[in-house]
């Protein structure tokens, strides 16, 4: 039979989740002032009638006029209403329809016959953004305790810390960029594992086989497209790459793989920590081969999902290409050749990591026999 602890701190803690929760809501939905671009809020649409397009390739789409009617919610023109145009396909690639009650960014606001009129610029979502944020923390409070609070703060320092190397690295030009994000990845692992593993045996043992794993993999892939003298990588599909693609590929491939092998060596030695407590006479030959064992169950999964993430990342602009025409293989090339890189360098990562924490964890644990 399954019982669930819920003690009386976990209802205070939801009752403030809660009130936060409401709080935060009605400040987002009520900061309008704060922003210095133009808001306005829907209130009449009328939609014009389809109009069908087709291009050389013969995809058709509908493309439709709206003419909107909204009331600005900020600046000089507060309560004053503003006419907007907005023209929206059915595929809806770079643009959206707008119902009433939506809340929108402006651009061009002017004053014309009488009138104001503006183009729309986005919609307003930082409602969203503050209720799935909200919800993550309070899920993350209420499940996990002290820990989740711990693993919070460490979210919150790393995202600070991310920030701090993107600022160095556009102060020195993109000079150093590896050096940063290999400075950032080592500060990543020590303040997550000494936050959410505390200073122990565990955090020294998940510490280093990250270090190895990640630092091995990164090794091997660069020397492999050293020596191949990068074919078939196509650096160029990077888009909106202002410094040298391929330092910061190679950063790119750090911070990426470097989650999944952490993850992987705190499984690990979770699981050869609680073998020590149920045997504490467990040798280190035993304990190295039963985290060889859990390794090999937990890499096909890793490998999959870190697979998965980096080429999800390409699947829209795949699409777009295949349908206008592009074939297969430069449809590959232009979108998905650097994820493919970048899963098969991560996940030489997580191959490597299982040895290494497995060795780690049978020196730091196990009795020699």
């Amino acid at each position: 039979m399954v019982t669930f602890n819920w003690s009386r701190q976990k209802t205070y803690l939801l009752m403030g989740m809660v009130i936060c929760g409401l709080l935060a809501m009605i400040f987002v939905t009520h900061n309008q002032r704060f922003y210095r671009q133009p808001i306005a809020r829907v209130v009449k649409v009328t939609n014009g009638k389809a109009q069908r397009t087709e291009d050389e390739f013969k995809n058709v789409d509908h493309q439709t006029e709206q003419q909107i009617t909204a009331v600005l919610m900020n600046g000089k023109y507060r309560e004053k209403k503003v006419t907007i145009k907005n023209t929206f396909s059915d595929s809806q690639p770079m643009d959206q329809e707008y119902h009433v009650g939506d809340q929108l960014f402006l651009s061009q606001l002017v004053k014309r016959d009488g009138g104001l009129t503006a183009n729309p610029a986005g919609q307003k979502r930082d409602t969203v953004v503050v209720f799935l944020g909200w919800l993550v923390i309070t899920i993350l409070l209420l499940t996990m305790g002290r820990a989740g609070t711990f693993a919070l703060i460490s979210v919150v320092i790393d995202t600070i810390l991310f920030m701090i190397a993107l600022v160095l690295d556009l102060h020195n030009q993109g000079n150093h960029v590896l050096l940063i994000f290999s400075v950032l990845a080592l500060i990543f692992t020590a303040v997550s594992l000494l936050l959410v593993l505390g200073p122990t045996k565990k955090m020294l043992a998940t510490f280093g086989s990250t270090i190895v794993g990640t630092t091995v993999a990164i090794l091997v892939g660069v020397l492999v497209l050293s020596l191949t003298n990068n074919r078939g990588v196509y650096y160029e599909s990077m888009q909106y790459v202002t410094q040298v693609p391929r330092p910061l590929f190679i950063a790119e491939i750090l911070l990426g793989s470097l989650g999944a092998v952490m993850d992987e060596s705190s499984d690990i030695v979770a699981t050869l920590f609680e073998l020590k407590r149920i045997d504490p006479n467990v040798s280190r030959m035993q304990l190295f081969m039963s985290g060889r064992s859990v390794g090999k169950s937990i890499m096909g999964p890793l490998v999959n999902v870190l697979f998965l993430i980096f080429m999800a990342d390409t699947f829209t602009n795949s699409l777009l290409y295949l349908k206008n025409g592009n074939s297969w293989g430069y449809t590959f090339n232009m979108n998905m050749s650097l994820g493919m890189v970048q899963s098969l360098i991560s996940g030489i990562g997580i191959v490597l990591a299982v040895p290494a924490v497995s060795v780690f964890g049978s020196l730091l644990l196990g009795r020699r026999k």
